[in-house]
């Protein structure tokens, strides 16, 4: 009777996970969605507790109150612009987690392991290792710790495949020798020294894939974790973590055009310094505007597009870009959002930061559905947003970034740029519009540029 309502509790949990995960494609309904979410884990927990394998609830007491103080610290104090960083720590500590595991129930296990459990213990201590260190590489990254830029070496292909082949046949020794202890742990360090390598030849650019697939590595390690210890839930939570994040990476890959084996082994971005210099030489060629000037064309559009970048999140001026919409409205003008699916540095990066400060939801239009309107836009102000701008993606086929889907600002009558200096892209080139006759570039902080704005409009 316990184990069948054990069961019906997973049962339910994982219904509520498929609902609150749907519920997560819109905005107005990701908040419920999470909620549901959140009750099915609950659930799941809960039932796991009545395990009649548990016979201490000591520790699991201590980790539920150390883990939900520091849950709740975090989700307090973590800023919107460290949101991609938090997401990246807690893929790490999924995977992290899941390696615990695996390394508990060899250790339990040890030496009578069969097949069976040998096969399933190495998945979870391979995918959960590579997850962890990858993670730690992907938080260092965005944190400023390690640099953005891709960081090569001779022979890097050769020297991980070969890597990956001592994983291989280790895990295939193991699985006739569980005893061997030697290989397990061999298998271990090298999965943890393939996850760093294997993520710092990315650059900043491409840091939204890279947190949507090691999201995807985290939940096919809670997967097999789940497998290692015979528990449903686990096993269903963990697969459709995996499946909704390989989908999502493939959204971007199409996003940027892009394939996922350019993005792993491709070192995008790796020649910003030399973009920076030919921008150098171009910049005598634009002139810079005032925000009298760009307050005037706002004050007289009838439509404004307002396009936001990660130099938004980074000025944090979320708010006061919502106050300038809000002004610009009570004039009669129509303000829209454009929102590129891999503006920032994660995926919906730019959602989540204007929902932050209260922006309406029926305002924010993805690319397919904004790219008509800047034809009749008087106005498109590109806030902080590069390469998802830059016309070179359909004009110039030698461009890195040439076929990738981009917001078309360059179709509006007039386009203001607020920027802080003609510095590229993460994409290290060039954007063409900074050289339109239509273009008015606003150098600075975005945040005090839009101030300024505000208290000029007002």
């Amino acid at each position: 009777m316990q184990e069948n309502l054990i069961n019906l509790s997973y049962l339910i949990s994982a219904v509520l996970f498929i609902i609150g995960l749907k519920m997560l494609s819109s905005p107005k309904t990701a908040r419920a969605g999470n909620f549901y979410s959140a009750l099915g884990m609950l659930i799941a927990i809960v039932a796991t507790l009545f395990e009649k394998e548990i016979i201490s609830y000591q520790f699991i007491i201590i980790g539920l109150l150390v883990g939900s103080i520091i849950g709740a610290f975090i989700s307090v104090t973590v800023k919107m612009t460290e949101m991609p960083q938090m997401v990246g720590l807690l893929n790490g500590f999924g995977g992290l987690a899941s390696t615990l595991v695996g390394v508990a129930e060899y250790i339990k296990q040890y030496p009578n392991l069969n097949f069976y459990e040998t096969s399933t213990i190495i998945l979870t201590i391979a995918i959960g290792a590579i997850t962890f260190s990858g993670s730690m590489v992907a938080y260092g990254k965005l944190q400023g710790i390690v640099s953005g830029q891709p960081i090569t070496y001779p022979f890097q292909k050769i020297f991980n495949l070969l890597q990956f082949l001592v994983v291989i046949g280790g895990s295939i020794f193991l699985l006739f020798h569980p005893e061997s202890y030697i290989w397990f742990i061999v298998i271990g360090v090298i999965a943890f020294i393939l996850g760093i390598l294997l993520v710092l030849p990315i650059g900043g650019a491409d840091m939204p894939v890279v947190i949507s697939l090691l999201n995807s590595y985290s939940g096919m390690a809670g997967c097999a974790a789940g497998f290692v210890l015979s528990n449903y839930c686990l096993i269903i939570t963990g697969a459709l973590v995996g499946a909704s994040g390989i989908i999502l990476t493939q959204i971007m890959c199409k996003a940027m055009n892009r394939s996922l084996t350019n993005v792993m082994f491709g070192a995008f971005g790796k020649k910003v310094e030399e973009a920076s210099s030919v921008g150098t030489s171009k910049q005598i060629a634009v002139q810079g505007y005032t925000p009298d000037d760009a307050s005037i064309v706002l004050e007289s559009a009838s439509l404004v597009i307002i396009v936001p970048g990660y130099g938004l999140a980074v000025a944090q001026a979320q708010h006061n870009v919502r106050e300038l919409a809000e002004i610009l409205e009570k004039k009669g003008v129509e303000v829209k959002y454009a929102i590129h699916p891999v503006a920032g540095r994660m995926p919906g990066h730019m959602n989540v930061l204007l929902a932050e400060a209260n922006v309406p939801y029926d305002k924010l239009y993805e690319m397919d559905a904004i790219n008509p309107e800047f034809e009749r836009a008087d106005v498109a102000l590109v806030i902080g947003a590069n390469d998802v701008t830059n016309p070179a993606a359909k004009n110039n086929s030698k461009s890195p970034i040439y076929g990738m889907p981009i917001l078309e600002v360059e179709k509006a009558k007039t386009i203001i740029f607020l920027k802080r200096s003609m510095a590229p892209g993460f994409a290290g080139i060039e954007n063409e519009l900074f050289l339109l006759p239509k273009t008015m570039m606003l150098f600075g902080d975005a945040k005090d540029t839009v101030v300024k704005l505000v208290n000029l409009l007002k």
